[in-house]
């Protein structure tokens, strides 16, 4: 079960690029900015699962999906809760289809399936966040009105308290903006959060601006992944007691992927 992302990851699904992620005849219908170097890629993302590995969590390497280059970015596919997961819609044109892909694969393992987020509501999985009693909820780009609407009645059932945070179109999912780092700790981009909506948690506050992100790997408490150009957040979670692991993951922010866009958490304990 998930109910906390600061909780210690235990099993997780990710999706080694082979060849989709260097197959993009559209960049900007794919949100790529440039095309990944393959070797390198599947270097750094076996360095990723080698580390998540390491720190004790199951690691289910799924095969990409055939014409989605994004296939490599499950985060964004399902939101695994304590009762099962919720089939997300993907606001991204491109992309969608990855979220009946994602199901099989859930299904498969056992998950089952407590919701769907139907037409014309979307969701990505980047946007939510959860933190124990509260469900942290990004309006985006990506994730609209409707999908928000559908997305609050599902976690309210299970007891939720769902914090919506608005975020400007410059921002795509609210992990780039925010995320747990323990099961009372949150690290977040100061002017991006209001404050208000971080009551009853500890906070780390750090200025994202360039390659500055709160798009990290919270593998347990205290023990982060953090993408190895993220220098500046890593000092700040340094000097707050935490363990930053720096891996370089620079192939997938090609794909405005962070750490985070790269898993599909299932299980926390």
């Amino acid at each position: 079960m998930l109910r906390n992302e600061g909780h210690r990851l235990t099993r997780v699904v990710v999706c080694t690029p082979r060849e989709e992620y260097y197959r993009a005849s559209d960049l900007k219908n794919h949100n790529i900015t440039q095309l990944a170097d393959r070797n390198l890629a599947i270097q750094q993302h076996d360095t990723l699962k080698s580390k998540i590995m390491e720190f004790g969590s199951e690691v289910i390497d799924i095969p990409e999906l055939a014409n989605h280059p994004n296939s490599v970015f499950t985060r964004d596919t399902a939101l695994c809760t304590p009762n099962g997961y919720i089939k997300l819609r993907l606001g991204l044109d491109t992309r969608q289809g990855e979220e009946e892909w994602m199901s099989q694969v859930l299904d498969s393992i056992g998950e089952p399936c407590v919701g769907e987020i139907k037409a014309p509501g979307t969701v990505e999985g980047g946007d939510v966040i959860l933190a124990g009693t509260v469900a942290f909820v990004g309006h985006s780009i990506r994730t609209n009105d409707e999908g928000v609407k559908q997305l609050s009645a599902f976690l309210n059932a299970m007891n939720y308290e769902v914090r919506v945070i608005r975020l400007p179109d410059s921002i795509l999912h609210l992990d780039k903006a925010m995320m747990v780092v323990g099961p009372d700790r949150i690290l977040y981009c100061g002017g991006l959060i209001p404050d208000d909506e971080l009551k009853g948690f500890d906070t780390i506050e750090v200025s994202c601006d360039g390659p500055a992100t709160a798009n990290i790997i919270c593998l347990g408490e205290n023990e982060l992944i953090v993408e190895r150009l993220n220098r500046e957040v890593t000092k700040r979670l340094e000097a707050n007691g935490l363990i930053a692991h720096d891996l370089d993951l620079s192939e997938f922010a090609k794909g405005t992927g962070g750490p985070n866009c790269l898993i599909m958490p299932v299980e926390r304990k």
